[in-house]
């Protein structure tokens, strides 16, 4: 009975971290990649 639980809240947990872990990979991935591509105002000006 034990067993079954934990096993249930470890995969949720490996479920949790998992997501987290794509996300924020996406997250990193715009920012190294797509963002230098569409600098800001603030970015683009040269004054």
């Amino acid at each position: 009975m034990l067993a079954v639980i934990f096993h249930y809240w470890l995969g949720l947990l490996l479920a949790i971290v998992g997501g987290l872990a794509v996300v924020s990979l996406i997250v990193g991935y715009i920012k190294k990649v797509v963002a230098p591509q569409y600098p800001s105002g603030r970015a683009r000006r040269d004054d």
